[in-house]
């Protein structure tokens, strides 16, 4: 008799521990979903003059414009022997800013 009230409630309480869990994933990934969406079209509009975009943002590598601007490197300050820029200089660090700001 103890063996199975113990196994009763051990059965209940993983259900109650399952059934807890599926209903906040679910309502966490319907938010999620909307949040991502809004900036992406937002990026889409602000982008899509310039060159076209994936829907998460990125640009589409499968456009002209879109590989000419990944192929394009700015002509910064010295180099490390690895071909690198050499963050220790101010035209280097100035160069990886605008950068830094665009992907976020």
């Amino acid at each position: 008799m103890k063996k199975l009230l113990i196994a009763s409630c051990l059965m209940l309480g993983f259900s109650a521990f399952v059934a807890a869990q599926t209903p906040a994933a679910k309502t966490a990934s319907k938010p999620a979903a909307t949040a991502k969406a809004a900036p992406a079209t937002a990026k889409t509009t602000t982008a899509a003059k310039a060159a076209p975009v994936k829907a998460d943002g990125t640009p589409d590598m499968r456009y002209k414009e879109n590989k000419e601007k990944a192929a394009a490197k700015p002509a910064a300050g010295p180099k490390k022997a690895d071909g690198t820029p050499d963050m220790r200089y101010k035209e280097n660090k100035a160069a990886a800013k605008p950068a830094a700001k665009g992907k976020s």
